[in-house]
């Protein structure tokens, strides 16, 4: 365990709040709102004291009954240490308190499943802060396209490039595709699990799990040796969304787990966006649904994600415009140009009438055209250019 500061009687205290939130993480299934209002009520050193005596509110014993007895701390830290495993509580440094105050906030206001952890055990070189800083969860289907792992790989190495870490379950298909996507950009990305640190779930992301605990951080709320079950991950869904700032639908079906983060980000008040698909891909029809019930603003390029997520005073890079070898003409230049055919020439006097521009300001604006590589001189008079590329952007225009 780590240290903390001591007290009167030399013990660590902040140990000694470690162990308290060790035991009381194990003795009640998150989420647990009864036993967060008692720890944040009374500390959960006093809180571990009564809920072993069971000196608590109906709530709380509900909660905890079918466990209190069990007295596995000491031996949860040797197994985590195990996997070089640790446990980050509120009272660290560390704490992502900003983003999972979220999770306080919903539940104020009536929320149901959305109580916030009590500690959170995590595995990884990284700081727990620094993962949830400007984070971006991608979330999607397990049984993904090409298509939509591609586009969660690409976003997930641009995320990263921009210094933003990136969140997701470590599922196969999108989760994947995105934690691999950030790790080939030297990003720092995190894991949120469904089960302990040491289930080594799913199998076939053992090797992956340990390249994102090498460059960034496994996170679990679920002490070691607790199994995977389909409630946990939906559990585990609300600290997705809470730890980032905004989290992106890539693909989903109908009912999925990721139209659950979406749903819990939505509710805790954080940026839902959606990629849209194919029309005939069922692998989409979760993502439209958001979309078409206002549930997820669309996205449709890493430009919008950033300009979408980001933060007030945070300038999102600036996205290229495409250009028209016209773009900087004047609105009587542009006129005399449209009227300009592709292959036969007219006289200065058609163009005139036919562009509605004083025959002396044709007669002007044509020469600055040619310069320009936007028309040249032909028997019949004046075309179009078939050769725009020469033109110098810089003289384009006459003003």
């Amino acid at each position: 365990m780590s240290s903390g500061t001591l007290d009167g009687q030399g013990t660590r205290s902040l140990d000694r709040e470690r162990l308290a939130r060790a035991y009381l993480l194990r003795v009640a299934e998150p989420p647990a709102p009864a036993l967060v209002e008692l720890v944040a009520r009374h500390g959960p050193i006093l809180a571990a004291d009564r809920v072993r005596a069971g000196e608590c509110s109906g709530r709380v014993v509900d909660e905890t009954a079918a466990r209190r007895g069990i007295e596995l701390a000491e031996q949860d830290f040797d197994e985590a240490g195990k996997c070089d495993g640790r446990l980050v509580i509120p009272e660290d440094d560390e704490w992502p308190a900003w983003p999972l105050l979220a999770l306080e906030m919903a539940t104020s206001r009536g929320a149901q499943g959305v109580s916030p952890p009590l500690g959170l055990w995590v595995r990884g070189a990284a700081r727990l802060d620094e993962v949830a800083d400007r984070a971006v969860a991608i979330v999607g289907a397990r049984a993904s396209t090409r298509y939509g792992e591609q586009v969660a790989s690409e976003w997930a190495h641009g995320l990263s490039g921009q210094d933003m870490p990136v969140l997701s379950g470590a599922a196969y298909g999108i989760d994947g595709a995105a934690h691999r996507g950030a790790l080939h950009a030297g990003g720092l990305t995190a894991a949120v699990l469904g089960c302990g640190l040491d289930q080594g779930y799913p199998a076939g992301h053992v090797a992956l799990l340990d390249r994102i605990a090498e460059h960034g951080l496994v996170v679990s709320e679920y002490p070691p040796g607790t199994p995977p079950a389909r409630h946990r991950f939906l559990v585990r869904n609300r600290l997705i969304a809470a730890l980032s700032d905004g989290t992106i639908v890539v693909e989903a079906g109908a009912r999925s787990g990721a139209r659950n983060t979406a749903s819990t980000a939505g509710v805790l008040g954080k940026v839902v966006m959606a990629v849209p698909g194919p029309v005939s891909s069922a692998m989409s029809v979760g993502c439209h649904g958001l979309i078409r019930d206002a549930g997820a603003t669309l996205v449709a390029s890493l430009a919008e994600v950033v300009e979408t997520v980001g933060r007030l005073g945070v300038a999102a890079p600036e996205r290229a415009k495409p250009r028209r070898r016209t773009d900087g003409l004047d609105e009587q230049s542009l006129r005399v140009h449209e009227a300009l055919a592709p292959r036969t020439g007219k006289p200065s006097e058609q163009l005139a009438a036919e562009s509605g521009v004083p025959l002396p300001r044709v007669r002007a604006v044509l020469p600055v055209l040619e310069l320009d590589g936007l028309a040249e001189r032909c028997e019949g008079g004046w075309r179009r250019s078939r050769n725009p590329a020469t033109a110098p952007p810089e003289r384009a225009g006459f003003r």
